[in-house]
């Protein structure tokens, strides 16, 4: 089936979110988030997230099936995200995606959330599909990818060993007294401040793949304890530039040790100004093909979902089974299971 009608669904955090596409043409993209019940506690609520879900998800697939302008009987196949995430949140999907499979008698693919990140890239039916080094940056994940088939073969050379960069944002912009989520809050004050004031650390800077950026945390902390009167703008410039630094050099590094001239950047930390600033200014100069998602796509989506369900409906990946196991943690190795 080379151009597959599908309906992919999203529920792994805090945003509900339905996605239509046909092959590789997104049709629809509906989101519904429940940020803002969560940011009186500076994070995501498992228990608000999970009810949000159950209360957004009727509203959230009629509205998708509305702006694409089909009818569910229509549907080839239904994708969901059916892990790594919260584990309450994900069983709220994977049930949603399990009746509907199971009442219009349609294939069901339980997909890996990481992965579909990085298969957003699909969605521009300009891009040929091939090898590349995949860097992805989630609020909970950093990871270096080889992509060689996004929907059958990926190979993981590098993750966070402990705080993640999407993490590491949101406890810094704690620090400075910023509102949660943190990454768009610091890529905002970033703006105002210089990214060279501070030569924050570079964790990890001899090592291949791996990331560690709970050094560069701390660091941050002591230089607000010694300098309370800093300024704030060259703070968060500064933190910002150590992150992005770390990433790119990591990234490019594994192009040219692999020889793959192709880097994708996914995730919601993708999102983020300075590092697409950066990637385009790094890329050109090393000869690589950058490859980064619109700012929507970057942060959850179903959009994503149903792209990865596509290519794997296309690529003849065995579906999974109604009723599919959802899992708070799986290897990014791991992109359908049943």
């Amino acid at each position: 089936m080379s151009s597959p009608l599908i309906l992919g669904i999203e529920t792994s955090c805090d945003e509900t979110a339905v996605g239509i596409v046909r092959g590789r043409k997104l049709l629809a993209n509906v989101i519904s988030s429940s940020v803002e019940e969560h940011a009186r506690f500076g994070g995501v609520v498992p228990e608000i997230a999970s009810r949000a879900h159950l209360e957004a998800m009727q509203p959230v697939i009629v509205q998708a099936l509305s702006d694409a302008q089909v009818k569910l009987e229509d549907i080839d196949a239904i994708g969901v995200t059916a892990g790594p995430g919260l584990i309450g949140a994900l069983l709220v999907g994977t049930s949603a995606a399990s009746g509907l499979a199971l009442g219009l008698d349609k294939p069901l693919y339980g997909v890996n959330h990481l992965s579909s990140h990085l298969a957003v890239d699909a969605l521009d039916e300009s891009h040929k599909l091939g090898p590349a080094i995949g860097l992805l940056v989630s609020g909970g994940h950093s990871s270096i990818i080889q992509v060689n088939d996004i929907a059958q073969s990926v190979q993981v050379l590098g993750a966070a060993i402990d705080d993640a960069a999407g993490e590491a944002f949101d406890k810094i912009a704690r620090l400075l007294g910023l509102d949660f989520p943190g990454g768009p809050e610091i890529d905002k004050l970033a703006k105002e401040g210089n990214e060279s004031a501070i030569d924050f650390p570079r964790g990890l800077s001899d090592t291949d793949y791996d990331f560690s950026f709970s050094g560069l945390k701390t660091a941050v902390a002591r230089y607000l304890q010694k300098t309370p009167n800093a300024k704030r703008a060259d703070i968060a410039a500064s933190f910002q530039e150590a992150v992005v630094d770390v990433l790119l050099n990591k990234s490019l590094a594994a192009c040219a040790s692999t020889g793959i001239d192709t880097l994708l950047i996914a995730g919601g930390v993708a999102a983020n100004s300075r590092l697409r600033q950066l990637a385009v200014q790094r890329c050109a100069a090393a000869g690589v093909l950058l490859r980064t998602p619109p700012t929507a796509l970057c942060t959850d989506n179903g959009a994503m979902v149903a792209v990865m369900t596509s290519l794997a409906v296309s690529a003849g990946v065995k579906a999974s089974h109604i009723g599919l196991e959802a899992l708070s943690t799986v290897p990014l190795s791991q992109p359908v299971w049943a």
